[in-house]
């Protein structure tokens, strides 16, 4: 087994890295990193965006030549040229941004360029759902990718890993999309898998996971090294502090802002997928002036499908939509978003982002009618340009400037550009799905007080978010999604995260009573059939008092956990 001693002593590392440098234009992405990961252990790599993480994965990969240094693989010095060459010394490598063809099956997608490991048919089959039950994944191997939502292409991806047998795997944010019961249990097999000599190198921003996973951590700032530590030895606040030389940002709301006037309200909504089967299912909310409604569940419980009814981009088969008082049922997408609708996709890279489009032009996306992107009938590129600045400044966006192409931004910076062009023109309505995935503490911190000052001025914001932290932390009303319903509704003040993820799953609906119930809801009764008419909440208690999420001492919460995965190639 990897990582016991031998007759000749101890077995040499899975992974070293020494000198590693590698330079885009304008941009040094690492610089003279030095990692040694020992053979049968979880090694954890953190860092803030642009630090310049996933560009060292991808060079562990295969994926980029490093300009200096070397990588040796179990004692021997090899040369990564392609992922192939990667795979060949067994390293497998869970992308954070999918690596998948929408048109083809999950098992075609597992077993392309794999061929020969159990063919295309049966036996490739039966290798996918004997994988996909012992992980607890969920995965069936015949459904076409194109109709999965994100976190089941993240199974698969971590699937196609497992499938080609690596003993050196790279994890790169792998349990974003997944709630609490299911990190514990891949951690779970994770750790089985590390007792029989499997060594994973794992990139996280949630430094709960980390601490209780890894067996050791480096810390890389903007592009070195500059600690390898311990988790006995560190606390999450001190290992944010190595990250970004802060404390740790805690998602919270003070006073209440909200108001009577009903910005957006859902009533009796169905919404239906390609096999007619209800995806949302008589599901009413209303969102006030002033107020962020949070929506928990486990994904691919109707949240996508709620968020593309709102926006246009998939049609009510029942219900209605109104945006202040103002039927927008049949309303077209571009309407939607003229009318002061913002939007923060789930899925960046699908509907957020063109990565091979320069900042400025990814600023006019979905507001290439209005200033200052446009001028009349015609694009006004200095005033674009001049707004994309502002938006870099405000949200630090990191980048040489805005004619830089969006791909050769780390994913946590082309999170930070998304959000501060959809809080641009003041919208009445912002639709947030995950607004913080893939940014660092610091970022983070900034998002949420953004969040906070546009509600202050009287945004409505539905929230979305797998980050149960975050969800309890921002938001005025909480309401949990199952099977493209409401049914229940926690208070944020009251609730904790193992409540809410119980609900999330069904159970724990009414358990007990007090505070941090989390209760079910009547169908057509509650908050969720109409806030309008429910009591002003404006004299509710100053909020800012609520446990500390990430304070390590209190009970039942994590150290921290809410972070979202980035992609640091190569800012």
């Amino acid at each position: 087994m990897s990582g016991t001693q031998t007759g000749r002593g101890a077995a040499p590392p899975a992974v070293e890295l020494r000198g590693i440098t590698k330079r885009f234009p304008g941009v040094v992405a690492n610089h003279d990193i030095d990692i040694e990961v020992a053979a049968g252990t979880v090694h954890a790599i953190v860092g803030e965006n642009g630090a310049g993480k996933s560009t060292l994965m991808k060079t562990l990969y295969g994926m980029h030549r490093p300009d200096e240094g070397t990588i040796a693989v179990n004692g021997a010095r090899v040369d990564l040229n392609s992922p192939a060459a990667a795979i060949g010394h067994g390293i497998g490598m869970v992308h954070q941004h999918f690596m998948l063809a929408d048109n083809l099956t999950v098992l075609e997608n597992v077993v392309l360029g794999a061929e020969r490991e159990h063919g295309i048919g049966a036996a490739a089959r039966k290798r996918i759902r004997a994988l996909s039950e012992q992980y607890g994944l969920g995965v069936d191997p015949d459904r076409l990718m194109e109709e999965l939502g994100v976190g089941d292409r993240q199974r698969v991806e971590i699937l196609k890993v497992l499938y080609r047998g690596a003993n050196i795997v790279i994890l790169d944010e792998p349990t974003a999309v997944l709630v609490p019961q299911e990190v514990e249990e891949l951690f779970g097999n994770l750790r089985e898998l590390k007792r029989e000599g499997l060594t994973v190198i794992f990139i996280s921003h949630k430094l709960d996971e980390v601490l209780g996973v890894a067996d050791t951590i480096t810390v890389i700032r903007r592009g070195t090294t500059v600690d390898t530590v311990a988790p006995a030895d560190v606390t999450a606040r001190e290992l944010a502090t190595l990250m970004v030389g802060g404390e740790l940002p805690v998602p919270e709301l003070s006073e209440s802002t909200v108001t009577d006037e009903v910005m957006l309200r859902v009533e009796g909504l169905r919404v239906e997928s390609a096999d007619g089967r209800a995806a949302v299912d008589d599901l009413s909310l209303s969102i006030r002036r002033g107020e962020i409604v949070g929506i928990a569940g486990v994904e691919g419980n109707g949240q996508s499908e709620l968020i593309e009814a709102i926006m246009g981009m998939r049609p009510a088969a029942r219900g209605s939509l109104t945006l202040g008082g103002v039927d927008i049922t049949a309303w077209e997408t571009r309407r939607i978003r003229e009318a002061g609708v913002g939007y923060v996709p789930e899925d960046r890279h699908r509907h957020g982002i063109l990565l091979e489009s320069p900042l400025w032009e990814n600023r006019v996306l979905g507001h290439q009618t209005r200033r200052p992107s446009a001028n009349g009938v015609w694009i006004d590129a200095a005033a674009a340009k001049a707004d994309t600045r502002r938006i870099v400044d405000a949200y630090d966006v990191r980048t040489p400037g805005v004619d830089v192409l969006a791909d050769a931004l780390s994913g946590g910076n082309q999170q930070k550009l998304i959000v501060g062009r959809e809080m641009s023109g003041e919208p009445r309505v912002l639709v947030a799905a995950h607004p913080t995935r893939g940014v660092d503490v610091g970022a983070q911190a900034a998002i949420w007080e953004h969040l906070r000052r546009a509600r202050a001025q009287g945004l409505a914001v539905l929230l979305v978010s797998a980050d149960l932290d975050e969800l309890i932390g921002m938001s005025d009303s909480l309401h949990v999604i199952l099977r493209g319903r409401l049914v229940a509704e926690a208070d944020p003040a009251t609730v904790t995260p193992e409540r809410l993820g119980s609900a999330m799953t069904g159970a724990g609906l009414d358990e007990g009573t007090g505070e941090g119930t989390v209760e079910s809801v009547e169908e057509g009764t509650g908050e969720g059939a109409d806030q309008s008419d429910q009591p002003d909440r404006s004299d509710q208690p100053d909020r800012s008092d609520r446990p500390d999420p990430a304070a390590p001492d209190t009970p039942g919460t994590p150290d921290t956990g809410t972070q979202r995965p980035d992609d640091e190639d190569p800012a």
